[in-house]
């Protein structure tokens, strides 16, 4: 039978049954033919459970005699016949210690040591190494050497990520390619816009593995590639490129807008995890996504009781750090406080003080774990789980302990002693703008006439910083910064910068809003000074009339 014809008629067999059943009708065949049967048996049989009816195929006769002619006349085989025969029984589970797989493998290595094997011809043991033995092969050094040998202009696609997930592991052991690496991106560049979604994904992950922080051509282009193929990625791919979009401290727009689109419809279908990977990297980017965020809030509700608690976290986590109540927050918190109550026990100490701190941020109040927070025990487990009370968990335990004064009078468990309590919250995201800040003092300056009628950067005994402070009598006059008597009211101006907002966003995030509303719950007036409200300022005169009708919206305007 022509070889044209026999692939036609066996890539039309669904089973191996019929597969087994169209072999023993042919009298001869090539051992291309007998491969790529064997391939086509691999292919039907192998679901996502493994092998549906491994006896069934390894028992049959014919599967036998196709066996016992690789085993016996592997020097014969051509280099295709021999790759495919051996790609074909690595997915049938055939025992990689039998004398049919040795046989094999050690013809193949005889090739390769002769140099006999093509660059398609490497690939494909370097594939097969890979699943074969994984990621300490030795073997693949060696395929590797060879390689840089080759015209990598000249490979396809396919080649070109099988040496990325071979070099993956080679660089991983300590060896150095960089060379070679430099040329691969140079040439996987000029190639991008032919990469499907799986080619895509796998080389920005080989690109993160490999620490290609140099590659920003290459990187760039993927990430800008990766947005036409985003509703068409499986679940493991799009966590592989929002890894890679994290790592290198890409974002896009169109991504996001792609996300808001593709995740929404499949929010029941997409696994948990890439879920919760999607929030994180919308977290990390500060990309208030009310789409994704709506979409994660309905999963969570619908699934939550069969997520892992690194998932569970996952999820509600973002919605504190951006600051941020979806249209059915009841529910959700309904249904986070029923998965607390029936899974506490299995949260990591770290992961459950994150998930109830991001609580609080958006006035979410967890009284009921409170006194197993602030227990000596769990204050153990934290100490003894890496990083340990470091800055980050004291000062999320200071601020549970406050909030929970101020805001929740009625709770009367354990409290958080003295020795846990931080000075100083530690606000990553709350960093002063110090240009801004610059010109808001100048313009304080011309309207009160004195640098000594404010303070900037007031450290206060309730843990928090007050960007600038006023203090003013019962009269309503300002009074010297440094004056602690007769003081009537405090007013604190809250100098916020784009870096407290979300991304392109006027929602100031999480731990700016609790400070606001803390500050205010302490007896402060607080004053929020926005950026985008005073970018369009021209001078110190127009900043000081700003500042007047913020700061002193009952009295006359200025009189200079």
């Amino acid at each position: 039978i022509d070889e044209e014809l026999f692939f036609k008629k066996l890539n039309s067999l669904c089973t191996s049954k019929e597969i087994f059943d169209f072999l023993s009708s042919l009298e001869v065949m090539s051992d291309t033919m007998a491969s790529g049967a064997l391939q086509r048996i691999s292919e039907v049989e192998e679901d996502e459970n493994g092998l549906k009816n491994p006896e069934e195929v390894l028992e049959n006769e014919v599967f036998r005699a196709l066996c016992f002619q690789f085993e016996f006349e592997s020097s014969k085989l051509s280099n295709t016949g021999l790759l495919n025969a051996l790609q074909a029984l690595i997915k049938l589970r055939i025992d990689p210690q039998s004398t049919l797989m040795a046989s094999l493998l050690a013809e193949v290595e005889e090739r390769l040591g002769k140099g006999q094997l093509t660059t398609k011809n490497l690939c494909a043991f370097g594939e097969s190494l890979l699943e074969l033995e994984g990621p300490s092969c030795a073997m693949l050094e060696q395929i590797v050497n060879h390689m840089q040998a080759k015209d990598i202009a000249k490979w396809s696609p396919r080649e070109i990520v099988m040496v990325y997930k071979m070099l993956q592991v080679t660089v991983r052991e300590g060896e150095n390619y960089q060379g070679l690496l430099n040329r691969l991106n140079s040439v996987t560049l000029t190639i991008v816009s032919q990469l499907s979604p799986k080619f895509t994904s796998i080389i920005l992950n080989s690109l993160v593995v490999l620490q290609q922080t140099r590659a920003v051509p290459l990187v760039t282009a993927l990430c800008k590639h990766s947005v036409k193929h985003t509703p068409y990625f499986t679940d493991d791919e799009l966590v592989h490129v929002l890894e890679a979009f994290l790592y290198f401290g890409h974002r896009e727009q169109i991504f996001t807008e792609a996300l808001e689109t593709c995740v929404p419809k499949s929010i029941f279908t997409m696994h948990p995890q890439t879920v919760s990977k999607v929030m994180h990297y919308c977290c990390q980017k500060m990309i208030l996504s009310k789409p994704i965020f709506d979409a994660a809030a309905e999963g969570f509700i619908s699934d939550a009781d069969r997520f892992t608690t690194d998932q569970i976290a996952g999820y509600i986590i973002p919605f504190g750090t951006l600051n941020y109540l979806p249209p059915n927050a009841s529910s959700l918190f309904r249904k986070l406080e029923m998965v607390l109550h029936t899974r506490l026990r299995h949260f990591q100490p770290h992961t459950l003080l994150n998930l109830l701190h991001s609580c609080v941020l958006i006035q979410r109040y967890p009284v009921n774990f409170l006194p197993k927070i602030f227990s000596p025990y769990f204050l153990q487990q934290l100490q003894a789980q890496p990083p340990g009370l470091d800055r980050i968990a004291t000062s999320q335990l200071t601020q549970l302990f406050l909030t929970v004064t101020l805001e929740c009078p009625f709770y009367e468990g354990p409290k958080l002693l003295p020795k846990y309590q931080v000075k100083a919250f530690f606000m990553p995201h709350s960093s002063l703008d110090v240009h801004l800040l610059k010109r808001v003092k100048a313009g304080l300056l011309y309207l009160l006439k004195k640098r000594t009628y404010f303070a900037s950067e007031v450290s206060t005994p309730y843990f928090y910083m007050v960007d600038i402070e006023i203090k003013l009598d019962e009269e309503g006059f300002v009074l010297p910064a440094a004056q602690c008597e007769e003081v009537y009211r405090r007013i604190a101006l809250c100098v916020d910068g784009q870096n407290r907002f979300c991304i392109n966003s006027h929602n100031l995030l999480g731990e700016e809003a609790i400070k606001q509303r803390h500050l205010q719950l302490l007896g402060y007036e607080v004053v929020q000074i926005p950026f985008f409200e005073i970018e369009s300022l021209q001078n110190c005169r127009q900043m000081a009339e700003y500042l007047h009708k913020k700061i002193f919206p009952h009295t006359y305007g200025l009189s200079c």
